[in-house]
């Protein structure tokens, strides 16, 4: 018997087919009461097709698991799935064990990345050629350069809009390649069709400043130098308040900024009194923060660079958040570590904000600097360039001199990405 709503008629139809001894069919069940929001449902039917053998399924049950989506959340019992399905050949699986390994505490941190991510990207999986893509275009050598663009041009064929957005800006610029300006803006009518904007005015330098330590030869994939940032410039000792100059390719900041975009929203500031998260007049910009299940591996190794930086593990960061302030707007005189009321409810076992980092991702028109007045230092933004400071002193009691400020753009906009990092593990994996 129909009903009237043709989405109740097919999830229906899916019932009947897994009625059978299908495990295709109880994976496409399962599909379909995800697209109705019945997760605990389609978890169980992902666990039945995946204890059959069947790939497809044992990469989303992971995901499910990996994220506590329709069960609680065991990145352990995810990897072990995936383990199976890249055993089975899946290069999906290969990329997200990749993805994991970023973390380092799930699954190994090691070599094996750079021969999974290998395995998507000889697949064409869109999420591989993006992140390998925006690693290459990190390289000086033009031929790594050509690498980039090639990546991004492949992706972008497969209707990854972030890849064409970003194979816009270097087409239009003429980053490692002639300008074309045809072609870039061929490429941006094509994403006006499907409601996607060109990014921003972003000025960035091209290529961001070389690791610290270990060089990689031209052509290598080599995912490991996100663990090699280049070194700090302290400029304050009380508080702890150091520069890291070019830590982010223009890619990686654009790859921010086309992230958040669509999430923007007006930030809120945590009311000191109450814990509670609100739109405070302190704080008037908008920003997006980036929610696990969005993070794909290119978006990984961007914090784990930031992380690299801080000297912190990438575990132990909140969520990224991306910020932009139009003019006027700003950020007044407040401190990065919570009050115990708002980590009751949030890890407490991470402990609070040890640490700040924050990149520029552009440089504005004028304005838009950040202050620590207590050290008597103003830091101008730069486009790539990293800020980190000490929230807490030593005994990790509250650092009062912590006291900083975005000061107010007064022309153009300023795009900021920020991780808060706490004393212990925050992040699962």
């Amino acid at each position: 018997m129909s009903t009237d709503d043709p989405a109740d008629d097919a999830l229906q139809q899916l019932r009947r087919d897994a009625a059978a001894t299908s495990p295709q069919a109880w994976f496409q069940l399962a599909k379909g009461l995800v697209a109705r929001q019945q997760m605990e449902e389609a978890h169980d039917w992902h666990l039945r097709a995946a204890e059959a053998g069947f790939a497809p399924a044992q990469i989303e049950l992971a995901r499910m698991q990996l994220h506590g989506v329709g069960a609680a959340m065991n990145p352990e019992l995810a990897v072990s799935w995936l383990l199976r399905a890249e055993a089975s050949g899946h290069p999906v699986a290969a990329y997200m064990l990749a993805l994991i390994s970023v973390g380092g505490v799930a699954t190994p941190r090691d070599g094996r990345i750079n021969a999974r991510v290998m395995a998507a990207l000889n697949a064409g999986y869109t999420p591989a050629l993006r992140a390998a893509a925006i690693h290459f275009g990190r390289k000086p050598d033009a031929q790594d350069q050509q690498r980039c663009l090639q990546l991004l041009g492949h992706a972008a064929s497969r209707g990854d809009w972030v890849a064409a957005l970003l194979l816009s800006e270097r087409l239009a610029r003429g980053e490692g390649c002639a300008m074309d300006m045809e072609a870039a803006n061929r490429l941006r009518g094509q994403l006006r069709q499907g409601s996607i904007e060109p990014l921003p005015v972003l000025e960035v330098p091209q290529i961001a400043a070389p690791a610290r330590g270990a060089t990689f030869a031209p052509g290598t994939l080599a995912l490991e130098d996100a663990l090699q940032p280049p070194a700090p410039r302290i400029v304050s000792e009380r508080p702890n308040v150091s520069v890291i100059d070019g830590l982010l390719s223009a890619d990686e900041c654009r790859l921010l900024v086309a992230t958040a975009q669509p999430m923007l929203r007006r930030s809120q500031a945590i009311d000191p009194l109450t814990g509670e998260a609100l739109p405070m007049q302190i704080r008037t910009s908008s920003d997006a923060s980036f929610d696990p299940l969005i993070e794909d591996l290119a978006l990984r190794l961007v914090q784990q660079r930031m992380a690299s930086a801080a000297g912190v593990e990438l575990t132990q960061a909140e969520h990224l958040v991306v910020l932009r302030y139009e003019p006027g707007q700003e950020y007044r005189p407040h401190r990065d570590y919570r009050p115990p009321e708002s980590l009751r409810n949030d890890v407490p076992e991470a402990g609070n904000r040890g640490r700040t980092i924050c990149v520029y991702l552009n440089e504005p028109e004028a304005g838009g600097e950040t202050a620590f007045p207590a050290a008597g230092v103003t830091i101008e933004p730069q486009a790539g360039r990293a800020v980190v400071f000490d929230n807490l002193l030593e005994d990790s009691s509250p650092d009062a001199d912590s006291l900083h400020a975005g000061l107010p753009v007064l022309q153009g906009e300023k795009w900021l990405a920020t991780l808060w990092l706490r004393q212990g593990r925050y992040r699962r994996f």
